[in-house]
């Protein structure tokens, strides 16, 4: 799959996308090479927020559906993303100080030019990922441990997360060097297609039953709680809100940095998951509109997207040229 910038006649740019959507009983279709190890950076949050209820951590911490999207988003750090998360840590007992995300300013860039305007400075709390690491703390809490270093790969956190991940792509990641994510915790290689294949399995129940029997229910909750909310899981503008408001069926859709999408179609047992070769994030929102456009989700508009310059005037396009998706064989079941 190709996404092409052009401007006026010329072709100026062009982004290769590899990309899987894994469908009911490991049917899955490829774009590009399926195997190639992605990070898939915040686009796997979905999965790393399920240790926060197969723990017992959110119901003994009472984690509001809001607070548990927050654990699953790359919030833009608006003002309604920033107090929900102050409140949910002095719940907690904390504050921002045990927060290990690092300091930031608002993603969002309207926030962020109200947060200059103010003079204020970063703040852990402004960091994208300070929803997901409140959740972090909240699993600490709950199993009694030191919080201290619950970013390490070591730490007793991070190994439920490590073993949520491996149980939704299927892949062990015993032995495997992780890298580190832009927040500090570890980041894993795995193979595109079992990305998509995760997704596939966070929103089908049988799926997740025979994981055990706490899965399915932490699956359920965590549909029930994102579907809908994507100002919760990113903000103002971002592409995740424009899809939520255009899609014909319910969605779980989130984004990673360097060009990773992951996505699922609860309805129809569906998981999507792409990675643009250099990285570049205007080629991936394309390219997951064009897979929900292939899947009826979209209309086919969704394949092309104008740009404009700051006076408003359009002065190019991007659009997907695809080759015909190609079936591959699959033992997942």
């Amino acid at each position: 799959m190709l996404v092409e910038l052009s401007r006026g006649p010329w072709v100026e740019s062009v982004h290769r996308v590899d990309a899987v959507v894994a469908g009911p009983n490991g049917r899955s279709t490829a774009w590009g090479d399926h195997d190639r190890p992605v990070i898939a950076r915040s686009a796997l949050k979905f999965v790393q927020a399920l240790p926060l209820l197969r723990t017992g951590a959110a119901d003994r911490y009472e984690v509001s559906d809001r607070e548990l999207v927050l654990a699953c988003s790359s919030h833009s750090g608006e003002p309604p993303h920033v107090e929900a998360v102050r409140s949910w840590l002095h719940r907690l007992g904390l504050d921002e100080g045990a927060l290990d995300c690092g300091e930031d300013v608002p993603l969002g860039a309207e926030a962020a030019i109200e947060h200059h305007r103010h003079g204020r400075g970063p703040s852990p709390l402004l960091n994208c990922c300070s929803g997901k690491h409140a959740g972090f703390l909240t699993v600490a809490r709950h199993l009694g441990v030191d919080p201290a270093g619950y970013i390490e790969p070591d730490h007793p956190v991070q190994l439920l997360v490590t073993e949520a991940v491996e149980q939704l792509t299927g892949q062990s990641l015993r032995g495997h060097e992780p890298g580190r994510d832009g927040c500090g915790i570890p980041a894993f290689a795995v193979p595109l297609v079992a990305l998509a294949d995760a997704m596939r399995k966070l929103v089908t129940p049988g799926q997740l039953s025979a994981i055990d029997e706490a899965t399915r229910p932490a699956g359920a909750r965590l549909i029930d709680a994102v579907v809908g909310q994507e100002f919760w899981i990113s903000g103002t503008g971002r592409h995740e809100v424009t899809l939520g408001r255009q899609v014909t069926e319910p969605l779980l859709v989130k984004t990673g940095a360097e060009g990773v999408f992951m996505a699922a179609l609860p309805a129809r047992g569906i998981g999507m998951a792409l990675k643009v070769a250099d990285g570049a994030g205007r080629a991936a929102e394309v390219a997951i509109s064009a897979l929900l456009a292939e899947l009826g989700v979209l209309g086919p508009e969704a394949v092309e997207r104008a740009i404009h310059n700051k006076a408003g005037t359009e002065v190019g396009r991007m659009t997907v040229r695809s080759t015909a998706g190609v079936a591959i064989a699959s033992d997942r079941t």
